[in-house]
C-alpha cells in the first residue's frame, strides 16, 4: 500500500507546524528577540515543508523495509 500525494502533503504540513513552533521557541531562547524568532520560523516552515514532501515521496518509491502483503490481505 502506498500513500497518495494528498496524505503526504497533510503529513508534511502537520509535522512542519510542530517543528516550526519548536524552531521559533529555540530561536527566541537564543536571540531573545521575538520578531527575529518568528522570521526564522517563517522561512524554515516553507523550506522544510518542501524538503519533507520530497523526502517522503522518494522513500515511498523505495522498497527497503517493506513487507509484501499476504494474499489474504488483497480485497476483490
Amino acid at each position: 500500500m502506498t500513500e497518495n500525494h494528498y496524505r503526504s502533503i497533510v503529513k508534511a504540513f502537520s509535522w512542519r507546524l510542530t517543528g516550526t513552533m519548536d524552531t521559533i521557541l529555540v530561536s527566541f531562547l537564543i536571540t531573545r528577540k521575538f520578531h527575529l524568532a518568528l522570521s526564522i520560523g517563517f522561512v524554515e516552515l516553507f523550506t522544510k515543508i518542501f524538503l519533507y514532501y520530497l523526502h517522503e515521496r522518494i522513500w515511498n518509491k523505495i522498497s527497503f523495509g517493506r513487507a509484501k502483503p499476504a494474499p489474504e490481505d488483497y480485497q476483490i
